[in-house]
């Protein structure tokens, strides 16, 4: 079954309310003095560039539609 660009505006969706999720409150000190936050954190920035990257070889023009993507 081949993905559609949905697929990926969703992951990236869902990966960017999960980063707000976990950073209401939290200052950098609390980033660095706590590993989970960082992974936590740092896994769903992965998890948004890698939705990001596959939208942009499935849909480039929509890709670009997303401000400074690149």
């Amino acid at each position: 079954m081949p993905v559609d660009a949905q697929v990926y505006l969703a992951d990236m969706t869902v990966a960017a309310d999960k980063i707000s999720a976990f950073t209401i409150g939290k200052t950098y000190e609390d980033y660095l003095a706590n590993d989970l936050l960082g992974s936590c954190f740092e896994r769903q920035f992965e998890i948004l560039g890698e939705a990001l990257r596959k939208l942009s070889y499935l849909d480039p023009q929509m890709a670009k539609k997303i401000p400074e993507y690149r």
